[in-house]
């Protein structure tokens, strides 16, 4: 792949505060681009439910990468909302679309996870499809973090393997599919370079930090009271268990070439994250 930078316009990044989308962000500027960095609350304002929102992001932009809403805890339709941005998208002189969905084909809450593949690949503009696994930032900066600093990960995923993938990676190839040629077309499912448990992940992060760390393996039922007993929504903490069932059934147990594909090197190794991760203090008890 060449890391010729194929447009001189903004580079639009909705989700621009998220997990991805900050790193996706930050790689563009470290590259010299014009980036929006789009949020509900942000400098350039976005959001889904908001159409007034839309046409001034995405005015002047040559490529959007798209993290839409599945994976929230609302009522969600890629048939009417993404379908809709990327017409505008196309017409507004969007080139290039790069989306995030997740590595899997399966429903999670009666929610499918990859409905907006098919409004984007429909566009008009080149497109590329991320698929990856379970983020490694889950453990430091997503719903993992309060149980290791608590001492205790209790999920229902038994003893599931996933090649669980840092989120520096994703972006890394976001940015490639954004700002280069080769990889227009494409989906790349995206895992890092070895299976683990959440046991044997934990046991990482607890060497990483000197802390005893225990994995406790809960029935999907006891998962969803305890997300519900917090406060969580029933439908939302039924999608997350189902999610977590995927990996308990092994489902998600095996590695994706992806990001050597798009790149051609290895992934980070979730060691090497939890290391970082631990030197920050975030997981300090």
């Amino acid at each position: 792949m060449t890391n010729q930078t194929v447009t001189t316009k903004p580079i639009l990044v909705l989700g621009g505060t998220g997990k991805t989308g900050r790193r996706v962000a930050a790689q563009l500027r470290e590259r010299g681009l014009e980036v929006r960095a789009a949020s509900r609350s942000g400098k350039t304002r976005f959001d889904w439910y908001d159409e007034s929102t839309w046409q001034p992001a995405l005015d002047g932009a040559g490529a959007v990468y798209m993290v839409d809403m599945v994976d929230e805890p609302v009522e969600w339709n890629p048939e009417v909302s993404v379908r809709a941005f990327c017409r505008q998208a196309v017409a507004a002189g969007v080139e290039r679309i790069v989306l995030l969905q997740a590595r899997t084909n399966e429903e999670a809450g009666g929610k499918s996870l990859i409905g907006s593949e098919a409004e984007v690949q429909n566009s008009g503009a080149e497109w590329t499809i991320l698929r990856p696994g379970w983020f490694a930032q889950n453990f430091d900066e997503g719903i993992l973090l309060d149980g290791i600093r608590a001492g205790e990960v209790r999920l229902p995923a038994g003893e599931g393997l996933e090649p669980f993938i840092d989120c520096d990676d994703v972006a890394a190839v976001a940015v490639a599919a954004l700002t280069e040629e080769g990889h227009a077309g494409k989906t790349y499912e995206l895992s890092g370079p070895r299976l683990l448990s959440f046991g044997e992940a934990v046991e990482e992060i607890a060497r990483a930090t000197g802390r005893e760390i225990r994995y406790v393996a809960l029935s999907p039922e006891e998962y969803v009271a305890e997300l519900v007993a917090e406060g969580v929504p029933a439908d939302y903490a039924q999608m997350v268990a189902d999610l977590i069932g995927q990996i308990r059934e092994g489902k998600g147990a095996h590695i994706s070439t992806g990001f050597k594909d798009a790149l051609g090197h290895d992934p980070r190794d979730f060691a090497a994250f939890a290391k970082d991760a631990a030197a920050t203090g975030v997981w300090d008890a």
